[in-house]
């Protein structure tokens, strides 16, 4: 196993500790844990591409790392009563809907692009910098309305994120099926 993998597979160890931390009110900490995992994100790709370890391993749990700690975050944020419960179920509904899509064209072995977009890379910095922000403000004690800007930001995102991969898979199904 390689280093850039090993650092993911930390990152995934760390939910734990993130879950633990926030549940127990010890929201320094979870910071402390958010801000190691991001390092590792970046270390870890840093590192797969400059020495050239990038490992179809990686491909596939990196994307998955950073989706399982987003989703951790947001689920432990709204057990807590810190954010709305719809901005959960529409950050997984839009994460659960895309790997469905996934699935089912790799199940009938329709190629597709999965590379991230534009809009998909700033849906994920947002969400994070929500959740960052959200336990950011809890430690220090103060009103979370200051962050609603950035929920709307992240929610238009998210939708339009969404959609965009849906209409892409949609494009590109629809033109590799020869006609008849």
């Amino acid at each position: 196993m390689n280093i850039p993998n090993s650092l993911t597979i930390l990152r995934i160890l760390l939910i734990p500790v993130y879950i633990g931390c926030m549940t127990y009110g010890a929201y320094g900490f979870a910071l402390l844990t958010l801000l190691l995992a991001g390092l590792t994100d970046a270390i870890d790709g840093l590192i797969a591409r400059r020495w050239n370890q990038q490992t179809r391993l990686g491909m596939f749990l990196d994307p998955l790392a950073d989706k399982l700690l987003l989703t951790s975050g947001f689920l432990s944020l709204a057990s807590l009563h810190l954010i709305p419960l719809w901005l959960v179920i529409l950050v997984v509904s839009r994460d659960v809907i895309l790997l469905l899509g996934t699935a089912v064209t790799h199940l009938t072995g329709t190629q597709i692009d999965v590379t991230p977009t534009i809009w998909g890379k700033g849906t994920t910095v947002l969400q994070l910098s929500y959740v960052f922000l959200v336990v950011f403000l809890t430690w220090l004690d103060l009103g979370l309305s200051m962050l609603n800007p950035l929920l709307v930001t992240v929610v238009g995102f998210t939708l339009t994120s969404g959609f965009h991969y849906l209409y892409r898979g949609y494009k590109h199904t629809n033109l590799s099926i020869p006609p008849k």
